[in-house]
């Protein structure tokens, strides 16, 4: 049900909700250049389109593992260039010492954990995404044309 039309119309709800959901990924372990690069990896679906009581936006997150060499990439040159974890100064990674102890191998979540987290906020974001599309009274059209 990833139809690209209808996620084509929803492009000034996902600006919205990217401007919201910035508190949250400040409080993640993730800087928002890498939480960008998970929303890359994250196709949002309908489930249950044609049912208006169950219906629902969900997260498909399955291609994320092809996305984690990158993310650790990411990690490595800010710890390495001495810069906080988060570009936004957010509690995001915990700054240089974080970093560092990242790099050495001596702390940071794995990557089932950060995958684990990665889902988590994706989800979190589809409903959101779903609450705007409803707040604007676009979600039930958006939803027949999936």
């Amino acid at each position: 049900m990833s139809d690209s039309n209808w996620t084509d119309r929803i492009a000034a709800e996902r600006m919205q909700v990217d401007q919201q959901f910035n508190d949250q990924v400040e409080v993640s372990s993730f800087s928002s250049q890498q939480w960008g690069l998970v929303m890359t990896a994250v196709e949002f679906e309908i489930e249950n389109a044609e049912d208006p009581d169950s219906a629902r936006i969900v997260a498909n997150t399955s291609k994320l593992p092809s996305i984690m060499p990158e993310l650790d990439r990411i990690e490595q040159q800010s710890a390495m260039s001495g810069a906080p974890d988060g570009d936004s100064g957010g509690s995001g990674g915990g700054g240089l010492f974080s970093g560092v102890k990242d790099a050495l191998g001596l702390g940071g979540k794995g990557n089932d954990e950060r995958m684990e987290e990665a889902d988590e906020l994706a989800q979190q974001y589809a409903q959101e995404l779903q609450e705007q599309l409803e707040s604007n009274g676009r979600w039930k059209s958006i939803r027949e044309q999936a």
